[in-house]
């Protein structure tokens, strides 16, 4: 139980690294900024990426 809990603890993180990499996004086309595009998206892509990793149930979390 206290594995799953710390996966959530990160998958609930994820989110906010991936929210705040789309307003990076944002930010970077709206002042025409190359690096917060570039930086926003990584942010974004590896946000999402790790949020449906850690959501992926395992063999060991079934009670």
């Amino acid at each position: 139980m206290i594995r799953a809990e710390r996966r959530i603890v990160f998958a609930a993180i994820a989110v906010f690294v991936a929210l705040g990499g789309m307003a990076t996004v944002i930010h970077g086309v709206l002042f025409d900024i190359r690096n917060a595009m570039l930086y926003g998206g990584i942010s974004l892509v590896l946000g999402v990426a790790v949020l449906a990793l850690m959501l992926t149930p395992r063999p060991t979390d079934s009670s």
